[in-house]
């Protein structure tokens, strides 16, 4: 895939974003942040059909109404989309998105949207700025490896224009049977267990053991083939995941937590943004 810069958009009115922040294109996609409610409109409302009417999310009559997926985080985050620009330009546009909530914008919540499910406690006393990611989704014509790859070449030029040190959040599997997936979960929590200075464990009252099986009996190359391309791509980075898994019933997934440290996202691409920059 060419990925080149293209003439940096206006700059951002959603989030805790600066100015300067360039779109990325790869042919007709190109990957940038949010510009304003029309486009964080079309980002609710495909991750309302992603979640709720594709993989079976639970809903409650405001959000029906709506059609949308929204949560107080939503305000204060900033919105990486994926746009095909064959299909015009602004809120038409939208197929693909992650959501970005820096330090900063948490404070403003007062707590990270992974504290709902995990102890995040040690993350807090890792020096440096952090960033969680969440709210992964893209349209069902869009599911490729090109524009996973574009989306994380957005999140490392976000990581690089913010100085991010460190990134985290749940990545998750569809269903809320643990025993479904237990190879999965066995092969990361034996093979790609976050150091203890950076784990986040599940909350007691949600625990769910990652354990399932004995190792030994695992295909491990069968096995990260059946992960889930994102949770794969936290992997390709460096990542690890953290202790113990958690059933989301509203979201019908099991989830579990990924931790980066991200001078192994932005190594590849430092030279790069490094000249952009100047």
């Amino acid at each position: 895939m060419n990925t080149h810069v293209v003439p940096a958009i206006p700059p951002f009115i959603l989030g805790n974003a600066a100015p300067g922040f360039a779109e990325l294109r790869a042919g007709n996609l190109g990957v940038r942040l949010a510009t304003g409610p029309g486009e964080l409109d079309a980002v609710q409302a495909l991750r309302y059909r992603v979640f709720y009417e594709e993989l079976g999310a639970k809903a409650d009559a405001a959000t029906v109404r709506a059609a949308r997926d929204v949560d107080v985080f939503d305000a204060v985050a900033d919105h990486l989309l994926v746009v095909d620009h064959d299909l015009g330009a602004g809120p038409d546009s939208v197929v693909g998105t992650y959501r970005l909530v820096r330090q900063g914008a948490a404070e403003k919540i007062g707590r990270f949207y992974a504290e709902d499910e995990y102890d995040i406690g040690m993350l807090a006393r890792f020096p440096g700025q952090k960033l969680e990611l969440g709210r992964s989704c893209t349209a069902p014509a869009y599911r490729s490896r090109a524009v996973l790859q574009l989306l994380w070449r957005g999140i490392a030029a976000y990581v690089f224009h913010h100085g991010i040190d460190l990134m985290f959040g749940c990545a998750s599997f569809g269903g809320t049977d643990p025993d479904a997936v237990a190879d999965e979960l066995t092969y990361l929590a034996t093979r790609h267990m976050a150091p203890e200075a950076i784990r986040p464990r599940a909350l007691a009252g949600r625990y769910v053991e990652m354990r399932r099986r004995d190792p030994a009996g695992l295909h491990p190359a069968q096995t990260l083939m059946r992960l889930p391309p994102l949770i794969k791509g936290y992997l390709r980075l460096g990542g690890f995941v953290g202790d113990g898994a958690v059933i989301d019933n509203q979201f019908n997934t099991t989830d579990i937590a990924v931790v980066v440290q991200t001078d192994l996202v932005t190594e590849k691409y430092y030279r790069h943004y490094e000249r952009q920059a100047r």
